[in-house]
């Protein structure tokens, strides 16, 4: 069907037609308001469209170029599973843009904003669509500069822009090894439509290079370290890039190259490893977290880690179930924190609580989204989460393809982290919603001297969101709370290759850990009134809060011998190619100038000269002349 086709391209349109609309404010907001809504429907409307009508999957390709011998091509490939991600990221794009009209109401900037949101859901949109790996290498660029835009937008923050840039550069370090994977397969196979080179058998190195790129997008460990700063973004941009675009492009990606990474042992046993790492770092870095937002960025991180830890164990149906599941329950928390944020003035947890009684609609949002993250039955994240341990857990009895001890490693991390998420679940739910408010008490952990107390919010006067962010908020609360139920429907267990639901006696592990999380965070809660459970961590907070210090490793490691090697080079630069080229310069001026004088001699200098020269040889001649 041509209409797959307008899938990436009306988002895309929506938002290149977006930047050209004259820079406005007021009134003269509303056609970039009704552009990026419209663009969103639009495509969220067609998406339902060909998933309901397409009887098999839509292949259009087109030749592009001859390169030598390499054929690239440009083409759509959109089956059940794709479509499946692309109605995710429309849906989660409309919710966003229809709740930004309200977020943003004074914002200057909201027109190219909306244009940027337009051009960051058609990019992604087009990775799940494309056909070929040079759509996937476009859409995965665009996705990347709308990130960078869209991160420092406020430019009224003064760590706004340094995050942006953050994020641009660690995922430009992945995106090189990203490029040069993608290269590699194109060679190997001749051409760059999917279908080709997934019949190759590429080297591993190509696939760990891809690793690299996946790495970065989807914040995984070592290159993670960009996504809790990209909070200082407006919220409904952390919502987008943490549901639907952005984190969720790496691992569809490796989902879409599965076929490959299935005939590769050593990337995947990468990949296990850099999942199992990056789930327990998360988790444990979100434990220790004050800001509301930052929270949920690790969060982000350690469940993005469940989704490569499924690939790793050769479970790509897994990882992209519990990557449709994420996308409905981690909007909706982003866009409940937003309301949250937006009535108290403030990010930080220890400036808040006793909201739930004067914000009740988001007090129950929360309490859906944060038992979905938390695997609580039987919300949309206890299915999908369990499919990921179900996997792992089978895995460690000798997969077809990963290791074993990759199994144990994923399934062991993934366990645990099941305790930790409901502990921070459980403690984020209560330090913003229970007890008394702390908007005017006494200094938290994370309070800074001097702050102005006059622009929080009395839980007085904290209220739910309006109609235009509450309706957002409410519409995702459905697949959050239901969206697992989907794992009993054969149509989408067929699309996505997914096994039935496993009520079995395996499950009981994972409830347990998680009542026991809850219960922990609950019993510090009530045990010490007033007292952040944070407050057990004891020393090892500062560490956990930090994310265990990796931005002062790699600054020690990359960043500073960058700069060093910056500034030797320009020394090197200033005093010796500089010098030689302005040093010959110089001489060649003198010489110039000595030579210059002697053609622009004085007349009578010259003429005395002349003079005295014909008198020395007349009185040589009379001498010689007598002396003969």
């Amino acid at each position: 069907m041509i209409a797959a086709v307008l899938i990436p391209g009306i988002p895309l349109l929506a938002g290149l037609a977006g930047l050209l609309l004259p820079p406005s404010d007021g009134d003269g907001r509303r056609p970039a308001a009704t552009l990026g809504v419209a663009g969103a429907a639009a495509a969220l409307l067609v998406t339902l469209g060909v998933l309901l009508f397409a009887s098999k999957p839509v292949e259009l390709s087109a030749h592009w170029v001859n390169l030598g011998d390499i054929n690239l091509t440009l083409g759509i490939s959109a089956g059940n599973a794709a479509l499946y991600v692309a109605l995710a990221v429309t849906a989660v794009a409309l919710a966003v843009q229809v709740y930004s009209v309200a977020y943003l109401h004074d914002d200057p900037r909201y027109g190219p904003y909306a244009a940027q949101v337009s051009l960051f859901t058609g990019a992604m949109l087009l990775v799940v669509t494309s056909g070929d790996l040079i759509g996937i290498l476009i859409g995965w660029e665009v996705m990347g500069a709308c990130s960078y835009l869209l991160i420092g937008h406020d430019r009224r923050l003064p760590e706004a822009p340094a995050a942006a840039v953050k994020a641009f550069l660690v995922t430009r370090v992945g995106d090189i090894g990203f490029l040069l994977g993608v290269a590699f397969l194109i060679v190997d196979a001749g051409t760059s439509e999917l279908t080709a080179v997934l019949a190759q058998r590429p080297h591993p190195a190509a696939l760990i290079l891809i690793l690299a790129g996946v790495a970065g997008k989807s914040a995984q460990f070592p290159l993670h370290t960009w996504l809790p700063d990209a909070m200082a973004g407006p919220t409904p941009i952390s919502a987008l890039i943490h549901a639907a675009t952005m984190v969720a492009a790496g691992v569809y990606v490796v989902f879409r190259l599965y076929p490959l990474y299935d005939r590769s042992p050593a990337a995947l046993a990468v990949l296990g490893v850099m999942a199992a790492i990056t789930i327990l770092l998360g988790a444990l870095s979100a434990m220790a977290q004050d800001d509301l937002k930052r929270v949920l960025a690790w969060s982000t991180v350690s469940q993005i880690g469940y989704m490569t830890g499924a690939l790793a164990v050769g479970s790509p149906a897994a990882a992209l179930f519990h990557l449709l599941t994420h996308a409905a329950f981690k909007a909706l928390l982003f866009l409940a924190a937003g309301a949250v944020i937006h009535a108290v003035g403030t990010n930080s947890m220890s400036r808040m609580g006793g909201l739930r009684e004067h914000m009740p609609v988001t007090f129950w949002s929360f309490v859906v989204g944060l038992g979905a993250l938390a695997g609580l039955p039987p919300l949309a994240g206890f299915w999908s989460k369990e499919n990921v341990l179900t996997a792992a857990a089978h895995a460690t009895e000798g997969g077809e393809t990963a290791p074993v001890w990759v199994g144990w490693l994923v399934w062991l991390a993934a366990l645990f982290a099941v305790g930790i998420t409901a502990w921070y679940a459980t403690r984020l739910l209560l330090r913003t919603f229970f007890g008394a408010s702390r908007a005017h008490g006494p200094e938290g952990p994370d309070w800074e001297i001097g702050f102005d107390d006059a622009r929080y919010a009395e839980p007085a006067a904290a209220h739910d969101p309006p109609a235009a962010m509450r309706w957002p908020i409410l519409l995702l609360a459905v697949p959050a709370a239901l969206l697992g139920l989907a794992a009993y429907a054969p149509g989408f267990r067929t699309a996505l290759e997914l096994e039935g639901p496993h009520l079995s006696a395996a499950i009981v592990l994972p409830l347990v850990l998680l009542a026991a999380g809850a219960g922990a965070a609950w019993w510090l809660w009530r045990a010490v009134p007033g007292v952040d459970p944070a407050a057990a961590l004891g020393p090892a907070r500062p560490l956990f809060a930090s994310g265990f210090r990796l931005d002062d490793v790699q600054n020690r490691l990359v960043v500073r011998p960058a700069r060093a090697l910056a500034r030797a080079v320009t020394t090197v630069d200033d005093k010796v190619v500089d010098a030689a080229v302005e040093g010959t310069g110089t001489a060649t001026s003198g010489l110039g100038t000595a030579f210059a004088y002697a053609h622009r001699v004085p007349l009578p200098a010259a003429a005395a000269a002349v003079l005295a020269g014909a008198l020395l040889l007349g009185a040589a001649a009379v001498l010689f002349g007598a002396a003969a």
